[in-house]
């Protein structure tokens, strides 16, 4: 009875999970590059207002989050008023990104530079920061505008 539920949890997984769906016109909020160039860095916020708001990475929706008030068209008040979303990746699912786990310090880059890496599982983001020289895994609230700035080379 075990191994059918695991199995399907496991293909309902495969069968409900969602991927970004970009147009080639779609433009990153902060680094102004078309997004869909790079599925694997995907990162997005949905504002109470509805609209969805494109990132180029991980690391470039953590600097809308930590200033929304840099951005006062997108009327974000609080915390709550975004849901936001990043690329796993290793499966290219789109994933709640309060949920994810980033990966710091390794040897893959986006297309904003240095980056933290998502992945919906912290194994699965330990497994890529062992392997790709990785340094740290955090979980979404542990990411800081310190560390965000420091990945942009602002100390």
């Amino acid at each position: 009875m075990r191994k059918i539920l695991l199995a399907v949890l496991l293909l309902s997984s495969f069968v409900f999970a969602e991927t970004y769906h970009v147009s080639k016109d779609e433009i990153g909020l902060i680094r102004k590059v078309k997004v869909y160039k790079a599925p694997t860095w995907i990162a997005s916020i949905k504002v109470r207002s509805g609209k969805e708001i494109f990132f180029c990475s991980p690391k470039s929706m953590f600097e809308f989050y930590h200033r929304p008030g840099k951005w006062p068209e997108y009327n974000v008040k609080s915390d709550s008023d975004m849901r936001i979303y990043v690329t796993d990746f290793i499966s290219l699912d789109k994933i709640k990104g309060r949920d994810a786990f980033y990966v710091y310090g390794s040897t893959s880059t986006s297309p904003a530079g240095d980056d933290l890496v998502a992945f919906k599982s912290k194994k699965e983001a330990q497994k890529f920061a062992d392997k790709n020289s990785g340094k740290r895994v955090f979980a979404f609230s542990d990411v800081s505008s310190a560390l965000v700035n420091y990945l942009n080379g602002n100390l």
